[in-house]
């Protein structure tokens, strides 16, 4: 049985402070989010990994603004009554510094589960815990003085348009808040820990693909083309791969990979993408295609972790290729991570590492800024990853690196009609530069990597 890396670790947990100071420094009076399993903004903020029906979150910053009071405030988790133990477990007690009910909450605020009221839509529950926190608390005003106006609430830009309907009727005024997506954007080490164990997983997938790769055996010869029954001409067909006995395919090779995905405890989340020939230019291709000799095999790994955390790894391999556009297209590509690699470092605007690849990629004659469905690169130089896969910050975005960012490197050129080759690796920003978060070797050429 493989060692699936995530035995023994602690939970996580979220400083929920700077949500809290967000409300305060706008004049708001309290930050509400609302969803479900599937919003990675709550799953951050709550550490809850709830069910698939609608939950809220409530934060109010302390009274006291100068925090003599030694709080930052008070978060509640308005959750569905049959998973109160749950919600306690994880939402409450994993915030507590220390072992009992007396221990301190890590980052101030003061954390606590209510299922009343479950009847309710999300919304309806949250604008009634607001009530209840605000009490008889002056809202809305400058320097303690009173406004007779409504709350104010920060929100998350995607929340639901239901719930949003609920919480405005209830009297309250909605103001968007970026804070959610900066707190995620920098990782704590016990979250890049997470990343690094996933991505670990990641290159055990990768290592199956290209060993099955690296065993099939090329069958039969290449067809010089001819005429279909309906008259029409045909493409030179390349000769088909065979693994284990039967033809190689996109899809047994995915199948593959996820099964080693599963056995190193992580999930594939559907993002297990294998392109073979002109599919390889599709940058997420999920389909069914024969794999064929002489043509560019591109795999996108991306797991998901225990915890939500993601993984991002890409790899390009040709069996019994002849050394054409592949081969140019991989040494161009390669040479562009190098170059992207070497411009990130902290206070570097992120836009930077993207115009440092397309400018190399430039230099090895193909389109740094080609449009979807035409050759060149057609894509960003990457992105942020946590527990979304595409996530702040973007690489082709003006925010400065700070340590604490992990990002994709993943320069990629694509031609429609031949394939496409692209190569990506997660890397964390560090405080001189960055680290790849687990490595994995390269080469066009598929080895056996078992």
């Amino acid at each position: 049985m493989s060692d699936d890396g995530f035995g023994q670790i602690r939970p996580l947990r979220t400083d929920l402070a700077p949500i809290a100071e967000a409300v305060a420094d706008a004049g708001a009076d309290a930050f509400v989010a609302v969803g479900d399993r599937f919003d990675d903004d709550l799953r951050y903020l709550t550490r809850f990994a709830g069910p698939d029906r609608a939950y809220a979150l409530v934060v109010v910053p302390s009274h006291d603004r100068d925090g003599e009071s030694g709080a930052a405030g008070r978060a509640v988790l308005c959750a569905p009554s049959l998973f109160r133990e749950q919600a306690e477990r994880e939402f409450v007690a994993g915030a507590r510094d220390g072992g009992g009910d007396d221990a301190e909450f890590h980052d101030g605020v003061a954390r606590e589960v209510r299922t009343e009221r479950v009847g309710d839509h999300a919304g309806q529950r949250a604008a009634a815990v607001v009530r209840d926190l605000l009490g008889g608390r002056d809202h809305g005003g400058e320097d303690g003085e009173r406004d007779d106006g409504d709350p104010t609430l920060l929100v998350p830009p995607p929340i639901p348009h239901d719930a949003a309907v609920y919480l405005e009727r209830a009297g309250n005024a909605l103001a968007s808040t970026g804070a959610v997506e900066d707190a995620r954007s920098r990782k704590t080490d016990a979250e890049v820990d997470r990343l690094r164990r996933v991505q670990r997983a990641a290159v055990a997938g990768m290592a199956r693909a290209e060993t099955a790769l690296a065993a099939s055996e090329v069958v039969g010869a290449a067809s010089a083309g001819g005429t279909s029954p309906d008259g029409d001409s045909e493409p030179d067909r390349r000769p088909a791969l065979r693994w284990e006995g039967a033809p190689l395919t996109t899809e047994r090779l995915r199948r593959a990979v996820n099964a080693t995905l599963a056995a190193h405890g992580v999930r594939d989340a559907g993002d297990t993408a294998i392109g073979a020939g002109p599919s390889a230019a599709d940058l997420h291709f999920v389909g069914d295609e024969p794999i064929r000799a002489g043509e560019t095999v591109l795999i996108d790994v991306s797991p998901r972790g225990p915890d939500g955390y993601r993984g991002d790894l890409t790899r390009t391999f040709v069996v019994d290729g002849d050394g054409g556009w592949e081969r140019r297209a991989y040494l161009a590509v390669e040479s562009a991570r190098k170059v992207a690699l070497g411009e990130i470092e902290p206070g570097v605007p992120a836009k930077a590492v993207h115009g440092e690849a397309a400018a190399e990629l430039g230099a090895y004659g193909f389109d740094p800024n080609a449009r979807e469905g035409e050759p060149g690169f057609t894509h960003g130089a990457g992105h942020g990853v946590g527990v979304s896969l595409h996530e702040s910050p973007s690489l082709s975005s003006g925010t400065e690196l700070r340590p604490g960012h992990v990002v994709t490197v993943e320069p990629g050129v694509y031609d429609p009609e031949v394939g496409g080759v692209r190569l990506e690796d997660l890397v964390v920003v560090t405080e001189d530069g960055c680290e790849v978060l687990a490595e994995y070797p390269f080469g066009i050429v598929p080895a056996d990597r078992e």
